[in-house]
């Protein structure tokens, strides 16, 4: 009998999007047997040290390197990945196969609907681009480092000392069935999310062609196309999720492909925005076209600001 060991992270959303990627490759092979392993990741292990100096010490890998080392040294078969904590550099030996579908993409806000927070409202997110994005629109809100699972995040929002809302990505509070705790649901301009947010990233080793077969028509190529896009902004931008970088792809009717990226200052003063549309078979040019417009109108000093000082 086959056996396939699929990692994760261990919390309730990497269960549930495992789950959710394993639910038809189970009815399609009911003869290989799909074994979970959770994989601890540096960012699962230390939950108090800001979520940006955990990123950067681990090289943007925060989220990921655990997984990858088993899967190199063949603990596990393959890793499904929330896809925006992935880094834009590629680990060799490793491939990441089309995304299965996507959820919505957009940032929630949790606890309380935008126009409802008070001045001054205590908003919980360690996210800079989340940050930054809300900073822009209301300078007034004082910005909480908040981490962890998503329930006890949720929880902030309840109770005396309280924070006023929480910013959740809406994919993995779909996933969790937590649709009910969403106060709103902030729109992709000018809160672009980050780019790949709410698809899974499916990573298997490159020599596993065996693998590679029985995966292939897991992936949606739209979806493929839509991420592509996105990411090739972060690759050319050298950017991670310890920077503001929001990039969102979709395809309009005509079947081209449009693209909004924008960089944000950490203090939400600046903001810089570029959105231009190609052809969708042509996706990474996409991106690097636009990742170079928003270098051209000035993006490079915002990033730069809040990339680590080499030593």
């Amino acid at each position: 009998m086959t056996v396939v060991v699929v990692g994760s992270r261990a919390s309730h959303l990497a269960r549930a999007q495992v789950a959710e990627c394993l639910a038809p490759l189970r009815r399609r092979f009911p003869r290989i047997v799909f074994r979970h392993r959770v994989v601890a990741e540096s960012a699962d292990r230390d939950r108090r040290t800001a979520l940006a100096e955990v990123s950067r010490a681990a090289n943007g890998a925060a989220f990921s390197s655990a997984q990858e080392a088993a899967l190199l040294a063949k603990e596990v078969d393959v890793v499904v990945h929330s896809f925006k904590d992935l880094p834009a550099t590629p680990t060799p030996g490793l491939v990441l196969l089309a995304p299965p579908g996507r959820e919505d993409a957009r940032d929630a806000l949790c606890g309380s609907t935008l126009v409802g927070l008070p001045e001054g409202a205590r908003v919980g997110t360690s996210a800079p681009r989340r940050i930054a994005q809300l900073l822009a629109v209301r300078p007034d809100l004082r910005m909480v480092p908040i981490r962890g699972n998503v329930s006890p995040r949720l929880a902030r929002t309840r109770g005396t000392g309280g924070l006023d809302a929480v910013v959740l990505a809406a994919a993995g509070l779909r996933r969790l069935g937590r649709t009910a705790d969403i106060g709103e649901l902030l729109p992709v301009e000018p809160f672009t999310p980050s780019p790949a947010q709410g698809a899974l990233g499916i990573q298997i080793r490159a020599d596993d062609t065996t693998l590679h077969d029985l995966l292939a028509d897991l992936g949606d190529p739209e979806v493929d196309v839509r991420v592509r896009a996105e990411r090739a902004v972060l690759t050319a931008l050298r950017s991670g999720c310890d920077l503001p970088l929001g990039a969102h792809a979709r395809i309009r009717g005509d079947g081209s492909l449009s693209l909004t990226a924008r960089v944000t200052a950490l203090d939400g003063t600046r903001e810089i925005a570029v959105i231009a549309t190609g052809p969708a078979t042509s996706p990474e040019t996409l991106g690097h076209t636009v990742a170079a417009d928003l270098l051209r109108h000035g993006a490079g000093p915002l990033l730069d600001a809040v990339r680590p000082v080499a030593t």
